[in-house]
């Protein structure tokens, strides 16, 4: 990954986007786009979305999702503590300490979250998991005015953390999921758009919002497209760490190349063509076995009207859901280097009904 690349996608994991907030992160990823689509903008829900105009069929949609979780203020007391609730899949056993931002109306104020010394803790206590209504969040303030003056309920909280190396060329940050699937559809766009005379198909872009509540940006953005194919950008789980058990979930390594996935949510044509493009091109690739709908933008993609041939392709994650995520940039590389050579192999004469 080129140093510009790597600039934007530091860019736009840093900006907060909770789900229902990601326009801080969307103005990045516009911005980014704009130059190298024939056109840019954004729906009612905040998905932001490029397009690369090919003849009218057939249509190709991109999603990855930007909306990253969090936490939202929901209380305020009278010492002047922010009590808050989950944005999506918080885990509260890693809330106590962490150093977070709250996003308030005047800007992103610093504040921890608190817990009682361990010296203090009863053993019971000690044995507990805390609650997340139960946690605060400690911004200085001397009372209920003071915060209130900079905070209001309903502000989005997130981590305190930013982008960050790790050795080779791993990277650690809060919101990889799905920040780096944004990332991806990002730059498909932009390498579609130096090949513009192979392009066979128009290519829908989205950075999709609200994933982490329930699929919302991209069933709606999916609606409004109509498109023929629809190609998801998620995480998926690695499982090269300890502590988690590969017979149940399969056998998916960072820096091994983007992982693709097998079952109901996918379109068998799609795959196929993916694999072929992959081997042609010479990108390693991993299999993941999807028993069930999976609970990405793909599911609701392959449902948009009377039914999309769709595909995920993944990038293997390791622990998803915390603020300190980490991934291989060769796979995140490699991911849209797969993307576009699969989009101009697609044309007219394409076939996507199972026979």
């Amino acid at each position: 990954m080129d140093d510009s690349v790597f600039a934007f996608f530091k860019r736009l994991a840093d900006a907060p986007s909770p789900s229902g907030f990601e326009q801080p992160a969307q103005r990045v990823w516009r911005e980014y786009v704009a130059p190298h689509v024939d056109e840019v903008g954004s729906d009612v829900l905040g998905n932001a979305w490029g397009v690369l105009r090919g003849p009218e069929r057939p249509r190709v949609m991109l999603a990855g999702h930007v909306d990253e979780i969090g936490l939202m203020v929901q209380y305020i007391d009278d010492q002047g503590f922010l009590y808050f609730a989950a944005v999506g899949g918080v885990d509260p056993h890693l809330l106590p300490g962490q150093r977070v931002k709250v996003h308030a109306r005047d800007g992103a104020l610093l504040g921890v979250i608190g817990r009682k010394p361990i010296h203090l803790l009863e053993d019971e206590e000690r044995k507990k998991v805390a609650k997340i209504k139960d946690l605060s969040i400690d911004i200085g303030a001397r009372d209920r005015a003071e915060a209130e003056a900079l905070v209001s309920v309903g502000d989005p909280v997130t981590s305190a953390v930013e982008m960050e190396r790790l050795l080779g060329d791993r990277i650690v940050s809060r919101g990889l999921d799905d920040k780096m699937g944004s990332l991806v559809v990002a730059e498909v766009l932009r390498r579609l758009s130096a090949r513009r005379t192979e392009l066979r198909c128009s290519v829908y872009g989205v950075s999709t919002v609200q994933e982490e509540l329930g699929l919302r940006g991209a069933k709606a953005s999916a609606y409004g497209i109509d498109p023929d194919v629809g190609l998801c950008v998620e995480v998926t789980f690695a499982t090269d760490h300890p502590g988690v058990d590969k017979k149940a979930i399969g056998d998916v390594q960072v820096g091994k190349g983007p992982v693709l996935s097998r079952g109901a949510n996918i379109n068998p044509n799609v795959f196929e063509l993916l694999k072929a493009s992959a081997a042609e091109a010479g990108i390693a690739l991993q299999y993941e076995a999807a028993p069930r709908a999976t609970g990405t933008d793909a599911n609701v993609m392959q449902l948009n009207r009377s039914g999309v041939a769709t595909a995920l392709v993944e990038i293997p994650l390791r622990y998803m859901h915390t603020p300190a995520e980490v991934l291989s940039l060769a796979d995140v590389n490699a991911a849209a280097d797969l993307l576009v050579a699969f989009l101009l192999k697609i044309g007219p004469e394409c076939d996507w009904v199972p026979r």
